[in-house]
């Protein structure tokens, strides 16, 4: 008997501390089921492995009266608690609160509002004034970006916000102010 049938015949047992023990020993098998798993989802999906392992984990692990026969019976319970986890997540998806049926576009190849005449740039800068009454942040991250051509790492670190949020910003950014330099912008 390995130690992973022992382990859970003993949490099925109900022996205190069993629990406890068993996930260290199945940490990496769990971590390779999980990545098999995320690796049959479409691209763009958010749930990283161990996220999967550890919502997983806490599901079989913390039921009532786990009643595991054995190692491939708990392994068969991790994989179906992973698969509700992620059918869970994409109904979450499909969700009309959560976006459910719109279309996600790439909002580093939709064109800015780039001055081409002095009229442009006028205009970008009255909006870019707005922006900074609404979100000096926002706004400061477009003079950094726009003006000054810092990477968005470069003015994340400026500004001291994380590169994921200053990304976030600028694609916000980029599309407000098209919005209001085309004059397509919604009261």
């Amino acid at each position: 008997m390995d130690d992973i049938t022992r382990v859970v015949a003993a949490v099925g047992r109900g022996e205190s501390g069993a629990a406890e023990q068993l996930l260290p020993l199945v940490y990496e098998e769990l971590r390779k089921l999980a990545s098999q798993k995320l690796s049959r989802e479409p691209a763009g999906h958010t749930l990283q492995a161990t996220a999967l392992v550890h919502e997983a984990y806490l599901r079989i692990a913390g039921s009532v009266d786990p009643l595991w026969n054995g190692r491939g019976h708990f392994f068969a319970a991790a994989a179906e608690a992973m698969r509700r986890i992620l059918v869970e997540g994409a109904r979450r998806k499909k969700a009309v609160k959560h976006g459910g049926g719109l279309q996600r576009h790439d909002t580093d190849t939709m064109a800015i509002a780039a001055p081409e005449l002095d009229e442009d740039l006028v205009a970008i800068d009255a909006a870019l004034d707005r922006l900074a009454v609404l979100d000096p942040v926002k706004a400061e991250l477009v003079k950094l970006r726009y003006f000054a051509g810092l990477t968005i790492e470069q003015a994340a670190e400026a500004l001291g916000i994380s590169p994921a949020t200053a990304k976030r910003y600028w694609a916000y950014s980029r599309v407000w102010l098209f919005q209001q330099v085309s004059g397509e912008a919604q009261l």
